[in-house]
């Protein structure tokens, strides 16, 4: 019984994975006879459409989030250096963030749709990270999480540079910067290698993966790097 039922936990994740692939490398979504499908299917669609209509919290079963959430989260929840955290990016999946993952620290939100306030901290800023310094001042986080931003509305150079620039400004010394991006041309559109502010942090060996970069097992090759101030 427990292993049907994660198989089918399972399946419905590489459904949700492959709708996000489609929408990362731009082809259409999924004809409505399939989402119509998919209510009856797949397991947890309809409850996250009810969630979703009702303004609540409505996690997302994919495997890049049940990274962040489950090993990456807990690191740095862990680190009591860190009390502080802006997370950039608001949405129905991350409106249990604060509550869930950090809910003794300093937490705040940055998200330019003011439609998306609703899902952000209690602390929550209506702007781009561009603009992060007209709102914080210098050394105000301890850790920023800067999750599908890069290449979803972050994607001209002039862009990424003021960002990440500010993003370095307002994280205290040895401040941690958490960057995830998913791998795919489409998504890709600079070298991120060639951003001269984000060549201001170094490079930093998250304990649980050992390396500064992991790639997570996801057809949209989200990827994430560690940055310390």
């Amino acid at each position: 019984m427990w292993t049907g039922q994660m198989s089918r936990r399972d399946e419905a994740r590489r459904q949700i994975e492959a709708r996000v692939y489609r929408d990362a490398v731009g082809e259409p979504p999924d004809p409505k006879w399939k989402s119509l499908l998919a209510l009856v299917t797949e397991q947890g669609f309809a409850a996250r459409i009810v969630r979703k209509r009702l303004h609540l919290p409505t996690p997302l079963n994919t495997t890049d989030r049940m990274v962040l959430e489950h090993q990456i989260f807990p690191v740095y929840r862990s680190d009591p250096a860190i009390r502080s955290v802006l997370f950039v990016g608001c949405g129905a999946y991350t409106a249990h963030y604060q509550g869930e993952f950090f809910p003794d620290v300093r937490f705040a939100t940055i998200e330019p749709d003011p439609e998306l306030s609703q899902y952000g901290a209690s602390r929550h800023v209506v702007a781009p990270l561009e603009e992060l310094a007209n709102h914080f001042p210098a050394a105000s986080f301890d850790l920023i999480i800067c999750n599908g931003v890069f290449g979803w509305g972050l994607d001209r150079m002039e862009q990424c540079d003021a960002a990440f620039g500010q993003c370095h400004s307002c994280l205290t010394e040895n401040g941690h910067f958490l960057l995830g991006w998913d791998d795919v041309p489409r998504r890709t559109p600079i070298a991120l290698a060639n951003v001269p502010s984000l060549a201001r942090f170094r490079k930093y060996a998250f304990p649980a993966f050992g390396s500064w970069r992991y790639l997570t097992d996801t057809p949209f090759r989200h990827t994430y790097d560690f940055y310390q101030k």
